[in-house]
């Protein structure tokens, strides 16, 4: 054959010219994969998506948050790589995130006494020493006018030198004033002031008349301070129990002061007739031209002068006899005196006596101004401030400086007063009082401090009403 010719020949069936491959090798078919369980998605905005976990990972068993069956993993999730899943404290997981054992001492700890029985009172190892407690007091629930000045922070030593610092420092400011108002006098006039002979400060009547009145209004801001300062309480409490002035009480009573005013107008005139002649001497209208300008300083300054007398006498010195009252002495002598001394009379009766010092009246002259004192202070115990007392001062004070300044008489002559003239002063007063107390009561004007066991408090009161209306014990 061609085959045998060339040398080759047909290989027989079965044969072949390469070497054997091995045989293959079979392979298990790989078991099935479970379905991954959904991630556990707790609703809660930021928490942390858990994903699908690897083959063959199964749920712990104590588990009891099962996961969702629709969830679906996110298509760029990565498998946990840790055993457990994130157990953070959100709603929806099984347990919250262990806290710590105990805090950063340095950071979160209460801090040590650094230099322990050395350190200050208050000191905490930051910053200056924390203060004791609050400056002021306040006196406790129930407490009348008289005794506001009774506080938690009272001691015996209070009201004694915030007297003598009322004194002192009321009298260096009008000394100053009077030094100031000298001085402007001879740079102004070139004239000296001759207080020996006219009696004149600054050379005009009108000038001295001002003087006069703020040199005694410069107490007022003083008593506040006092109060402030020695006594550790508001300034307002020497106003009202309600620790303020209450306007809408105020200006009631100063509509009552102008009924007063024109009521002693008339009592005066029918006084006058039962005088002897000649007694109101040659008076007649100055004009306008010399009446306008004191007018405007009486208008401006009374009310000022008048109020400073007020507080210091009815509402400083009031209070602070008030504040003497030996409740917690045990003899028999303390208690007896304990039992006076918590009533406003001896405040009333040694405030109106030093009031009535200050003024140069004589004979008859001696009971009016005493008389008017007491009323003053015993309307502040009976309405729990110095609203009444005050609209009293002023509209008699601007009675008083008004009537002579209109003939020409701008100091006010004080001395011998008849009788008459004293009773007709003191029966509108008294009437004042009277219609003021019933009005009180009518308002329910509030007289001792705020918070007392029958206190009805801000719900009951009447429609509209302010807090100064509301009932209190008489």
């Amino acid at each position: 054959m061609a085959g045998d010719e060339d040398g080759w020949a047909p290989l027989d069936p079965g044969m072949s010219d390469k070497p054997e491959a091995p045989p293959p090798v079979e392979t298990p078919a790989p078991a099935p994969v479970p379905p991954a369980p959904a991630p556990v998605t707790s609703g809660a905005p930021g928490a942390p998506v858990p994903q699908p976990p690897a083959a063959g990972w199964t749920w712990p068993a104590d588990q009891s948050a099962q996961p969702h069956q629709g969830a679906q993993p996110h298509q760029n999730a990565q498998p946990y790589q840790s055993a457990q899943p994130y157990q953070g404290a959100h709603q929806g997981t099984a347990q919250p995130y262990p806290p710590m054992a105990q805090p950063y001492p340095g950071q979160y700890a209460a801090p040590q006494q650094p230099y322990g029985a050395y350190a200050p009172q208050g000191f905490t190892g930051y910053g200056p020493p924390r203060p004791k407690g609050p400056w002021t007091a306040a006196p406790p629930p129930g407490t009348p006018f008289h005794r506001m000045a009774r506080t938690p922070l009272h001691r015996w030593w209070r009201p004694l030198a915030g007297s003598a610092a009322i004194v002192v420092a009321g009298m260096a400011l009008a000394i100053a004033m009077m030094v100031v108002g000298v001085i402007i006098r001879v740079v102004v006039t070139g004239d000296a002031p001759d207080t020996a002979g006219s009696g004149s400060v600054l050379g005009n009547p009108t000038a001295d008349l001002a003087f006069n009145l703020a040199s005694i209004a410069m107490f007022l801001p003083m008593a506040l301070l006092a109060v402030l300062l020695l006594q550790r309480r508001r300034p307002g409490t020497l106003a009202s129990v309600a620790g303020r002035v209450r306007w809408r009480w105020l200006l009631t009573c100063c509509g009552l002061a102008l009924g007063f005013c024109v009521l002693s107008y008339g009592t005066s005139i029918v006084a006058a007739s039962f005088l002897p002649d000649g007694s109101s001497g040659d008076e007649h209208w100055v004009g306008w031209g010399r009446f306008a300008p004191a007018a405007i300083v009486i208008i401006l300054l009374v009310p000022l002068q008048s109020s400073a007398e007020e507080v210091v006498f009815r509402g400083w010195m009031l209070q602070a006899v008030g504040a003497c009252t030996l409740e917690t002495r045990t003899g028999k002598v303390a208690r007896a005196f304990s039992t006076v001394l918590r009533t406003p009379w001896p405040g009333i009766v040694i405030g109106s006596a030093a009031f009535t010092s200050l003024h140069g009246y004589t004979g008859w002259g001696i009971l009016d101004i005493f008389v008017f004192g007491a009323t003053a202070a015993w309307l502040a115990t009976r309405t729990g401030g110095l609203e009444s007392g005050i609209a009293l001062h002023v509209f008699n004070n601007l009675l008083a400086f008004l009537g002579p300044a209109a003939v020409g008489k701008l100091d006010i002559e004080q001395g011998s007063v008849p009788w008459q003239a004293v009773a007709a002063d003191i029966a509108p007063m008294l009437l004042y009082a009277a219609v003021v107390v019933w009005i009180a009561r009518r308002k329910r004007i509030q007289t001792v401090t705020p918070g007392a066991p029958d206190d009805p408090g801000p719900d009951a009161l009447p429609h509209g009403a302010e807090p100064e209306f509301v009932s209190r014990p008489q």
